[in-house]
């Protein structure tokens, strides 16, 4: 059992999580069904379970912006946070409170007996702790990683999306789309409707769903993006998101929050941290994008390209160990003047010295190594005029700390006040 004393802050109770489970990623639902089991939850009459590569938390943030337009008390689970652990945990559209997320620790802490779970195990449990107590209409559930095997799938839902498939957590979920895609589709279940939001259609998702007896629904075919209004968020691709979120919320049945009028009306507004997310300063902008895979990459390449800018962009990047530096640095390179490195802020981030080479090499130009984030930040500034652009981007773990030393504010949800 923990050692924590009772009335110990968030901040403890988070250094102390990183200690619990000697494995960061350990797949698997058998720790997770046997804690939840003790912890009787109430579950809501909504369920969505939000898989896929790209794109999820942006879906997120639309389906509990269209619910709660609509009416309903919702809350939503997103991973990893951007820069505060309370924005994995939203409630009604607020950030859930540094009391409301250690009571819940305590909760699950009070039931697990010694269970082995990992970090994001804990949190997920905590997350649905916070929601059951809250006493909520629908919850928003964000995958983790894949899907079959994620703490979320613990949880049976009554509608799921499936964004889209891409190469990415390779390591854990397999080398080839079709690998990934049948991971993912571990969230299919029996009766239930289930959106597929990318394009082409993996075979896997389709034979899962036959499969299982799910009621797939899929880009083009069931729903389309004609007369999809353009959500807050940048890129052409949010459409696509936008439209399975609709086609998500009408197999469910909740027709008032796919209300033509509605939808106009709140799409527009949403917005979500450290996507597309732009920051003035000194004439200046800093463009932050949590892109960490090459088909993110891509389609942030194809937001730039749609944009005419006078002055040169910057690329301030940093990547954890598992992730495709090469693939990502070539989908952008055409829009990059200048290229800086460092260590994300995290164990697993790539040394600064080793990304720099790995970027050269992949684009056959320099690559400027930064020993430290502030170091970086200084060299960008330093070398920028009015009009150019910094590109922030690799990782959750730069894109975060980039944002703090900015001092912008995090935006998505409100931030509790006590």
């Amino acid at each position: 059992m923990t050692v924590l004393p009772a009335g110990a802050p968030l901040s403890d109770w988070l250094t102390w999580l990183e200690t619990l489970s000697p494995t960061e990623i350990d797949l698997g639902l058998e720790r997770v069904h046997d804690v939840l089991g003790r912890l009787s939850l109430r579950q809501p009459e909504h369920v969505f379970l939000i898989a896929g590569t790209n794109g999820k938390g942006s879906s997120v943030a639309m389906t509990g912006a269209l619910l709660r337009a609509a009416g309903l008390r919702v809350g939503a689970y997103t991973s990893p946070h951007v820069i505060d652990y309370n924005e994995r945990i939203a409630v009604d559209g607020r950030f859930a409170s540094d009391d409301d997320i250690v009571a819940a620790f305590e909760a699950v802490e009070a039931v697990r007996n010694d269970v082995p779970l990992t970090y994001f195990e804990y949190g997920t449990l905590a997350a649905l702790v916070v929601f059951s107590e809250a006493g909520l209409d629908a919850w928003v559930l964000e995958v983790g990683m894949g899907g079959r095997l994620d703490a979320t799938n613990a949880i049976e839902p009554t509608a799921a999306l499936i964004t889209n498939v891409a190469l990415d957590h390779c390591d854990w979920l397999g080398e080839d789309v079709e690998t990934i895609a049948a991971e993912k589709a571990g969230v299919m279940r029996a009766g239930v409707p289930v959106v597929y939001g990318g394009t082409p259609v993996p075979e896997a998702i389709v034979s899962r769903a036959v499969e299982v007896g799910a009621t797939l629904l899929l880009r083009d075919r069931d729903f389309a993006l004609d007369g999809v209004p353009r959500p807050g968020l940048a890129g052409d691709f949010q459409v696509g998101n936008a439209a399975a979120v609709i086609a998500l919320l009408t197999a469910s049945g909740i027709d008032a929050a796919v209300d033509p009028v509605l939808v106009r009306r709140v799409l527009p507004s949403v917005r979500l941290t450290g996507r597309s997310q732009r920051v003035e300063q000194d004439g200046i902008e800093w463009l932050l994008d949590v892109a960490h895979n090459p088909a993110a990459a891509r389609a942030l390449a194809t937001l730039l390209d749609s944009e005419t800018r006078d002055g040169t962009t910057t690329a301030l990047v940093g990547f954890l160990d598992d992730k495709d530096v090469e693939g990502v640095a070539q989908a952008l390179n055409a829009h990059v003047d200048r290229w800086i490195g460092v260590a994300a802020e995290s164990p697993r981030a790539i040394p600064a010295a080793e990304l720099g080479r790995r970027i050269a090499n992949a684009c056959n130009r320099p690559c400027l190594i930064a020993e430290s984030l502030e170091s970086a930040i200084e060299s960008a500034r330093r070398d920028a005029r009015i009009n150019d652009r910094i590109l922030v981007t690799g990782s959750f773990y730069l894109v975060g700390p980039v944002l703090e030393q900015l001092g912008a504010d995090t935006g998505l949800y409100s931030r509790p006040q006590s």
